[in-house]
């Protein structure tokens, strides 16, 4: 029955419930903290009430002690329980259950229902919201640290909040009824309390922002050492093949140094903080505890008194440190969570429109018209590109590098927004079509042929979710990938379709992974297709393999390949030759040989089927 509760409350919030994936998130700090915490205020609001009565029952406990003592002093032992019995019944009533239940709420509250889920919760926002943003966003920024500050976001508002709404809430009533008990008392009772606040809070506005400082140096020092270490570990081949070990080991020793020396001074400055506040506590003990005396020996306060002052006081006191590097903790999590924020909260560069439309590809027409594109702060790339693609025309793009081949794919794909044109499909504006729907309609390999370090299964099936495992083996298969599958086993006993790819496809050759890639298209079997570099990873007997299956997979096809290889291309419908930004030439191969153009001179120059740097510039 219990587990049956815990399970019930811990589901009050959903973790996953639905929100607006493309609402971009406010760029102030606490903006964007609320623009999280309001979809759980009602339960923090709770926390909020919970932690008031239980602090108001906490100062209540403390003021029983001046009470009890007052009774002690004041009743002979015949006659107080049967004079106060009630009373003394009712104040063990409130300790030994009011307080468990509230504190029992307040737990469950914070701990079960809105510490996890909330973080959770935030962490998957933060995460669809990333995933919206363009492929500059991505290719600006290091894999790492966005997702270490989708993480950290979560985290670091959870605690803030929690902190905030509860340590802190908890610690103000406290100190409030504190006070309010010693002006009831005496008001000169109330002046040391008053008076070691204020240098409470003086000590802080020095402590906190020097703290902050450091703590942020701290945090970019372990970010640092973290990156370098990391960067080692990813390209741990380059590493070994120059034998720069020593350069590594150098870099990491000089990152971790300085990092330790920002430590180092933090410690110092906590361990300073800490001897100031020592020195406040006691003076404020000495000072209470002779006030106290003297208005009880004058008769201005009794002995029951006393005990309930001192009692607060070191309750106070008890609280001062923790307090001291609670609201440290909650500055740094909102230096974090501002981090995140200027990280997360960028407009998507490429939003769908309210109105987009599921693209549709009934013959695969591609048509650029008037195309102007240049990636920020470069110069143009397009200036005015018009081409046209036949249904099931397959066509050859080529050119030396920087021509703007792989752009023009990427402008297709929409991962880039055109300054000036359509691109159309079908007659269908790719910007009035949903990006998922155009994207599903385009099977590419790429010669970033990097794999999800998963399984080979879910590799290939990746093209297409719903395929059983016949259907991902017949797509190895023609991608001459099945035989070597068959072979793969990894570190955890797994073998075949079943085995982990490593990061990034690691564990396998370019030539295996290039296949793999491959056979995801092949499943995945989009009306057009887009081939860039697809065999430039094959060796020349496994190329004539797959070069055998592209043809059938071509067919009924509209394809763009792209080739430094001119001889992978010479056969397609049309060949087109891109120079800085235009279409220089185009036509069948037969036809360009015939022209004795830039075509005709690339072909005649290349080196055993490759394009060199020195045939680009002769070609010129």
């Amino acid at each position: 029955m219990a587990s049956s509760l815990f399970r019930y409350l811990e589901s009050r919030i959903d973790v996953f419930a639905s929100f607006d994936e493309h609402e971009t998130p406010p760029t102030g700090v606490w903006r964007f903290m609320w623009h999280h915490l309001k979809a759980v205020k009602g339960w923090l609001a709770a926390i909020m009430v919970i932690e008031l009565a239980f602090s108001g029952v906490e100062a209540a406990i403390y003021l029983m002690v001046g009470w009890f003592v007052d009774l002690l002093n004041k009743h002979s032992p015949a006659t107080i329980f049967h004079d106060y019995g009630w009373l003394l019944a009712g104040a063990a009533f409130v300790v030994l259950v009011v307080r468990p239940i509230l504190f029992f709420m307040v737990q469950v509250v914070t701990n079960q229902i809105v510490v996890p889920s909330l973080t959770n919760q935030i962490r998957w926002r933060n995460h669809i919201y990333t995933l919206g943003h363009s492929l500059s966003y991505f290719q600006n920024d290091f894999a790492g640290r966005l997702s270490a500050r989708v993480i950290q976001a979560g985290q670091s508002i959870r605690s803030a909040i929690v902190a905030v709404i509860g340590d802190l809430w908890y610690a103000l009533i406290f100190t409030c009824v504190t006070i309010g008990f010693f002006g009831s008392v005496n008001v000169w009772l109330m002046l040391p309390v008053i008076f070691w606040l204020g240098a409470y809070a003086a000590l802080l506005s020095q402590f906190v922002p020097r703290a902050l400082r450091l703590s942020e140096a701290n945090s970019l020092g372990r970010s640092s050492t973290t990156g370098r270490i990391v960067d080692s570990y990813t390209n741990i081949l380059t590493v070994k093949l120059f034998a720069r070990g020593d350069l590594e080991r150098s870099a990491v020793r000089d990152s971790l140094s300085r990092w330790n020396d920002t430590f180092l001074d933090l410690m110092r400055l906590i361990l300073g903080a800490s001897l100031v506040l020592q020195i406040l506590n006691s003076v404020l003990i000495v000072v209470t505890a002779g006030l106290t005396l003297y208005l009880w020996s004058h008769g201005n306060m009794t002995a029951g008194d006393g005990a309930a002052a001192i009692t607060l006081v070191l309750r106070l006191i008890q609280m001062s440190g923790w307090l001291m590097h609670l609201v440290r903790d909650v500055f740094d999590n909102i230096g974090t969570v501002q981090e995140s924020m200027l990280t997360i909260a960028k407009p998507h560069g490429l939003v769908d429109n309210p109105d987009a439309a599921t693209l549709t590809v009934p013959n695969g027409e591609v048509v650029f018209e008037h195309v102007h594109f240049s990636y920020v702060g470069d110069r143009p790339i397009f200036g005015d590109l018009s081409l046209t693609i036949r249904p099931g025309e397959k066509i050859g793009i080529l050119g030396p590098s920087g021509a703007g081949k792989s752009t023009l794919v990427n402008l297709l794909l929409r991962l880039h927004p055109i300054q000036g044109g359509r691109i159309l499909i079908d007659g269908q504006d790719i910007t009035h079509v949903t990006q998922d729907s155009l994207r599903r309609q385009i099977g590419v390999v790429t010669q970033d042929n990097s794999l999800l370090h998963r399984s080979i299964h879910d590799n290939i099936a990746y093209g297409r979710m719903a395929a059983d495992r016949g259907a991902i083996e017949d797509a190895a298969r023609q991608a001459a990938a099945h035989e070597f599958i068959l072979g793969l086993g990894d570190q955890d006993g797994r073998a075949g379709y079943d085995s982990r790819v490593g990061e990034r496809g690691v564990k396998l050759s370019g030539g295996q992974r290039q296949r793999i890639a491959i056979a995801r298209v092949l499943l995945k079997d989009a009306p057009i297709l887009v081939l860039d570099e697809a065999t430039s990873a094959l060796d020349s007997e496994v190329e004539a393999v797959i070069q055998s299956q592209l043809k059938q997979l071509m067919q009924h096809k509209t394809v763009l390949a792209i080739a430094h290889r001119l001889s992978t291309i010479a056969e397609l419908d049309r060949l087109i030759v891109l120079d800085e930004g235009r279409i220089v030439e185009e036509g069948r191969h037969e036809e360009l040989i015939a022209r004795g153009g830039l075509y005709a001179r690339l072909w005649s120059r290349q080196s055993g089927g490759f394009l060199t740097p020195q045939d680009s510039a002769a070609a010129q």
